[in-house]
């Protein structure tokens, strides 16, 4: 399995961006796919995540602001974010977990910065 992380790039605070991952290669049924980050100096932390049933979940840090969302025909998961901080500024992994097994995309690079 193969994931591809897109859509990082530099904002201003309070602004918006929306990273898009899709997965490739044999993929029988998802049971679950979502985003953590890593910020420069600090360890890699769940963002949220989606489960094959639309069930969703962010961490108390991002509630409010990004959401997670996922296009089961694509193999496709989305993070929304919006009123960007500064304190967001990280690299941006995707994930997808199916039977068990773990897949990381490569990471999209987050700045907010002024």
């Amino acid at each position: 399995v193969q994931l591809q992380a897109s859509g990082g790039g530099l904002v201003e605070p309070g602004g918006s961006l929306r990273l898009s991952c899709a997965a490739s290669g044999s993929i029988f049924s998802a049971n679950l796919m979502g985003w953590y980050r890593q910020a420069p100096g600090k360890k890699r932390e769940l963002v949220g995540f989606i489960t094959s049933v639309g069930g969703t979940r962010v961490v108390e840090s991002v509630k409010g602001r990004f959401t997670v969302s996922s296009d089961n025909a694509k193999n496709a998961v989305y993070l929304q974010m919006s009123s960007l901080k500064p304190e967001d500024t990280a690299v941006y992994y995707c994930y997808l977990i199916e039977r068990g097994v773990t897949s990381w995309g490569q990471g999209t690079l987050v700045t907010v910065s002024s």
